[in-house]
């Protein structure tokens, strides 16, 4: 696809006034992968924006590969719009798949598994993995005020991490592999919890 086709081009004066809007976007264009009610807003007015209807929920990745899947995940956490992210090991991580996400949401990193227990004390800390013992997504209810953990692809999560958990949940299957992507997992997961606690019908 072209680049130039994506978005929408300089914006025909008189321009609109306010705050939101970047006087270089207006100018160049908006080639961003925004919804068309953000063209030409600065990224700090979309994330105010967004800030206004963030869902109660905590994403949590495990940071010790530099998994390509992080982005993915970040980017999922965008489009369900959830309150913060949690990175836990490394503080750089990387960013290609997020597609610039990350800028809209609030990151926050941790050295270690005790210091994102500490930090999210309150919160109901949900691991995400398939090990024995892990319940079916489908007969869980993910508890309102939850963290969803997920772990490297491969590896997957610390013990430590596990062991901090109030329960596990898996992705039941029914082909050959014995799992899914672990950003493909996140985006399933999350909107489970969506499914539970935003859209249902009273």
């Amino acid at each position: 696809m072209n680049e130039l086709s994506v978005g929408v081009g300089p914006y025909e004066k008189p321009w609109p006034v306010g705050f939101q809007y970047d006087v270089v976007l207006l100018e160049n264009g908006d080639r961003r992968n925004v919804e068309d009610k953000y063209r030409y807003w600065t990224v700090n007015a979309i994330k105010a924006d967004l800030d206004k209807t963030r869902v109660d929920l905590h994403i949590a990745i495990e940071n010790w590969q530099h998994d390509l899947n992080i982005g993915t995940i970040v980017r999922n956490a965008n489009a369900f719009n959830v309150a913060a992210v949690h990175i836990i090991g490394r503080r750089h991580w990387n960013r290609r798949g997020a597609m610039v996400t990350d800028r809209y949401l609030d990151i926050i990193q941790h050295q270690t598994v005790e210091d994102f227990v500490k930090a999210v004390d309150g919160r109901h800390i949900i691991a995400v993995d398939n090990l024995p013992g892990a319940e079916p997504l489908s007969e869980t209810m993910l508890p309102k005020k939850a963290v969803l953990v997920f772990g490297g692809e491969g590896p997957g999560l610390s013990k430590e991490m596990r062991d901090a958990s109030e329960k596990m949940v898996m992705i039941e299957q029914l082909g050959s592999t014995r799992s899914v992507n672990v950003g493909v997992a996140a985006g399933i997961v999350m909107y489970a919890w969506l499914q539970q606690h935003i859209f249902s019908v009273d």
